[in-house]
């Protein structure tokens, strides 16, 4: 079965492609701390030039990690296995690398028992493609138990890939600094939304508050009683609460005046001592903007 992904993952033969493949481990071993270590992922089709390519230049291999995926796409030729595995190869710089690994945490997370190089995650779902995806998007399950186990807060992640951001928006949630770099406009966009919406929310919720047929009825807002459930980035924290109201004129039908008060009371003081208080009011509007920015 063949799977367009795009022009980039089209093979250019195994002498081609492997020559390709020492190409960027190179620059990537070049700028790699000397204590620094790499993770490749990928399937049969690629990883064992990666693997015979890391060996050339000399990278220590340190593990390969079988990613067993529990609920992979079907295998629609019915002529092979469903794929449901990609292999990650964990290498340092070289022989003379003193790696991190958190082999504590790493016990910890498997229940008190050493982890095995066999993890079952799965795919990204629907939450992280929410701003778009990519077609080799991995997911942030995956890029945590990566960075947790090799890395330290304040360490520098370079991907030399990026795709859809996920290294990058893991790195910003354990703590770590990121480099990306990618050539596709379209995936740059689409990092860029996925980093937005993980720093920050805006949360806006909008009330029609107005009176009743009975003319001498008075303004009542309602507001309160209204829940919203809008879903906030993880460990975020409200910096910005603002209560905007505006009011809406009975003749011209439009907004006739605006203010930021915390309460409808104290909207209509604001309202009773500005030019437009001759104006007759038929409904006034209320709008609620939360900002929350991750920590």
């Amino acid at each position: 079965m063949s799977v367009n992904k795009g022009a980039w993952d089209r093979s250019r033969g195994p002498d081609t492609n492997h020559e390709f493949n020492r190409g960027w481990l190179a620059a990537c071993q070049r700028v790699l701390k000397p204590n620094g270590t790499i993770w490749v992922s990928g399937t049969a089709h690629i990883i064992h030039s990666i693997g015979f390519a890391m060996q050339q230049l000399g990278f220590k291999l340190l593990n390969d990690i079988s990613w067993v995926k529990p609920n992979p796409p079907p295998n629609l030729s019915c002529r092979y296995f469903t794929h449901a595995t990609e292999t990650l190869i964990w290498a340092a710089k070289n022989r003379k690398s003193k790696h991190t690994f958190n082999y504590k945490l790493m016990k910890q997370l498997a229940g008190g028992k050493q982890m095995k190089s066999v993890w079952t995650i799965p795919a990204p779902d629907r939450d992280e493609k929410r701003f778009g995806k990519h077609p080799t998007q991995k997911p942030v399950a995956l890029l945590e138990r990566i960075l947790l186990a090799a890395s330290n807060p304040g360490d520098l992640v370079l991907d030399p890939f990026m795709g859809s951001g996920t290294s990058a928006i893991t790195a910003l949630r354990l703590r770590r600094a990121a480099v990306g770099v990618e050539f596709d406009a379209e995936f740059i966009g689409l990092t860029l939304a996925r980093l937005c919406g993980e720093l920050f929310a805006v949360r806006v919720a909008v009330w029609f508050v107005e009176t009743s047929l009975d003319l001498f009825a008075g303004f009542v807002d309602r507001s309160e009683s209204v829940s919203t459930s809008v879903e906030t980035p993880a460990h975020s924290r409200l910096v910005y609460r603002e209560s905007k109201f505006f009011f809406v004129g009975s003749y011209r039908r439009q907004v006739i005046y605006t203010v930021v008060a915390p309460t409808l009371e104290e909207a209509w003081k604001c309202f009773r001592s500005s030019p437009q208080s001759g104006e007759d009011v038929i409904s006034i509007i209320k709008t609620e903007t939360e900002i929350y920015l991750a920590q």
